[in-house]
């Protein structure tokens, strides 16, 4: 019995492997991060000590790396528990709450014309990348070479361009033996009773193609190159296979992406997401033309814990945050939120990367705030708190909002949070404490979105010194190169570590990149042996970046990462370097977050916080291994001076 390819996508988006799987087997605690979908298990279908086997919610899929056993929800029934593929269908479907489809003639027919539109969708795709590099589409290339869209992102991207011609796709359609009613049917042309000839529904356009998850194209968005145009973007209108409020533009390569890096970014449109792209966030998706749903809301939660919304710094940047906000907010549950960055006013991602570069725009995400602040900032900017009253209606107005969470444990959480935030405002309006003020001068108060280093009026030296001071970068990214090294010089680690090495946030981006490497040789190589996995990664272009690691390694006499060092060593080395790498990370924020605060609000209180907090920070660098008998399974004496 053959099932509509379709029929089995959504069973797959409404039942978890981990809700199939974990009937049969108990996930281990110390591996398993279930807000994040990773799971672990001693594997079932072949005997073992300890837990290889991996099932990852946010694919839909699990591995094992012993016995390498992989697959997905059908498959596991149909070759662990021995179910008839039919049945299995059947038994996920009621799981799911999905009637079976009935095999009537109509279903089929439907379904053979699904089929029919994924092809004629194809060819349109074709036609279009084709027709920009004729002479008609000289046009569109200027206009893209004056975005700084070059051929390779034009290919990365599938760009196109529908000429100016009311017939050109019609004709190219029907000479791949398409129909009118199916043109129209798949939205690519515009033909009705009042309409003698049917005509392309994109003319003179720049085309984006839109693709599924799957990667098959679904749509089409249009990019004007007419002022006069009534519509500058134009979007395929709902067909069979397109439901604008359902996809993400670009998720079908982002996801992936986003799935080893943690990062998932939504923008505003087809050039914010090339923009962000050509800035090193590969991982960018947009909704298409609308705000964000709540299907698109839970296609990114499937994907990452905490996506990051990127916005314009207009007002209408703006009241697409706050919208987005009083979406997610009913939807939060543990583990699971959005986070905001705002672009300088009046500017885009493609205007910020152009004028300031890629660093301007990593510096915008990088300063996303949490729901909950981006919660509070609105209500300061928003409210007047000058007498009891209007206090009164500002507390109650978000009490209000916060309870609109339906999640018990994140909405106590909320309040809780909310409460300590009253607290300190309220308290320092009643003079409970002394304002750090130099020369008695009053601080202005932050708007949502701007940054303690905009206010208009200046600070003292003190402030200015205490604001800019800054972590240990350094420090850090040595860290992480200390943890990628071992690793390649000890891939037998790589399994034992693999949950704690793919959550690790890693500020480098060429060792981001090079991690990924690592975690996809580990899915993919029968041996991961030392060798086979430097030249695999010299092979990938990461040859220069290996010597530099190496280098750094031997210069600062780090014998406890190289391939000479017995695997007891490196093992405890690498664990102390991912704990306090992840506990340096955290500190860094708060170091950050309190420099904001003491900014913001400069009293002795905020200044003792921050204070406190770089002190702990400062503290844990340089601390890996400091353990007894560190050493002494590579031949090294604990009472040499390393």
């Amino acid at each position: 019995m053959k099932f509509p390819p379709s029929f089995l996508d959504d069973i797959r988006n409404r039942v978890s492997v981990s809700s199939v799987i974990g009937r049969t087997v108990a996930w281990d605690r110390r591996k398993t991060n279930a807000a994040k979908g990773d799971y672990w298990a001693c594997c079932p279908f072949h005997g073992e000590k300890s837990p290889s086997f991996h099932a990852d919610d946010r694919k839909g899929r699990y591995y094992c790396f012993g016995c390498k056993q992989s697959g997905d929800i059908f498959t596991y029934l149909v070759e662990k528990e021995g179910v008839p593929f039919p049945e299995a269908v059947s038994q996920l479907a009621a799981e799911a709450g999905l009637p079976m489809p009935v095999f009537s003639p109509d279903e089929a027919e439907r379904e053979e014309l699904r089929t029919s539109l994924y092809d004629i969708m194809e060819i349109s795709a074709k036609f279009f990348e084709a027709e920009l590099q004729t002479a008609r589409g000289a046009k569109a290339r200027g206009y893209l070479a004056d975005r700084g869209l070059t051929p390779a992102i034009q290919k990365e991207f599938g760009i196109g361009y529908a000429p100016d011609d009311r017939s050109a796709l019609r004709t190219h359609l029907a000479d791949h033996k398409v129909t009118v009613e199916q043109m129209a049917e798949a939205g690519m042309v515009v033909a009705g009773d009042d309409i003698a000839v049917a005509y392309d529904r994109f003319r003179d356009r720049v085309m984006f193609p839109i693709r599924d998850p799957r990667g098959r194209v679904i749509a089409f968005g249009g990019r004007a190159l007419r002022a006069d145009v009534p519509a500058k973007y134009l979007n395929s209108p709902e067909t069979p296979l397109f439901h604008k409020g359902e996809i993400l533009y670009h998720f079908d390569k982002a996801r992936a992406v986003a799935h080893k890096s943690g990062q998932l970014i939504a923008v505003e449109g087809y050039v914010d997401v090339i923009a962000m792209y050509r800035a090193g966030f590969t991982e960018a998706v947009a909704p298409l033309g609308t705000a964000l749903t709540e299907n698109q809301l839970g296609l990114m939660w499937k994907t990452v814990p905490e996506p990051t919304l990127c916005f314009d710094g207009d007002s209408a940047g703006q009241k697409a945050a706050y919208r987005a906000l009083d979406l997610a907010l009913p939807l939060l549950k543990p583990g699971h939120s959005l986070k905001f960055a705002f672009l300088p006013e009046g500017q885009d991602p493609d205007d910020l990367l152009k004028s300031d570069g890629p660093d301007a725009v990593k510096a915008v995400v990088n300063a996303a705030q949490p729901l909950s602040s981006a919660l509070w900032a609105r209500a300061l900017d928003m409210n007047d708190r000058s007498t009891p009253e209007r206090r009164a209606s500002f507390e109650k107005d978000l009490r209000v909002q916060v309870s609109q969470i339906a999640d018990e444990t994140v909405r106590k959480h909320y309040l809780s949070d909310l409460q300590q935030r009253l607290s300190d405002l309220f308290k320092g309006q009643g003079g409970a404490r002394r304002p750090f003020t130099p020369g008695g001068k009053s601080q202005p108060r932050l708007k949502w979105g701007q940054k303690p280093w905009e206010l208009q009026q200046p600070a003292s030296q003190k402030l200015k010194a205490l604001a800019a001071k800054t972590t240990s970068q350094n420090a850090t990214e040595h860290r992480e190169r200390m943890i990628v090294l071992t690793l390649i010089n000890h891939p037998e680690l790589v399994h034992e570590f693999y949950s704690e090495f793919r959550k690790t946030e890693l500020v480098s981006r060429e060792l981001d990149s090079m991690r990924s490497e690592i975690i996809d040789s580990a899915f993919s190589m029968e041996s991961l042996e030392a060798a086979a996995l430097r030249g695999h990664l010299m092979s990938r272009g990461f040859g220069s970046l290996l010597d530099r690691l190496e280098t750094q390694a031997k210069r600062l006499n780090e014998w406890f990462l190289g391939p000479g060092a017995a695997q007891d060593d490196a093992r405890t080395g690498l664990r102390q370097m991912i704990a306090l790498h992840h506990k340096a990370i955290t500190l860094d924020r708060e170091v950050k977050a309190a420099q904001a605060a003491f900014a913001h609000d400069p009293t002795e209180d905020n200044q003792a916080a921050l204070v406190a907090l770089r002190d702990q920070l400062l503290s844990a660098h340089g601390s890996e291994a400091h353990v007894d008998g560190f050493g002494v399974a590579s031949g090294r004496s604990t009472q040499q001076d390393e």
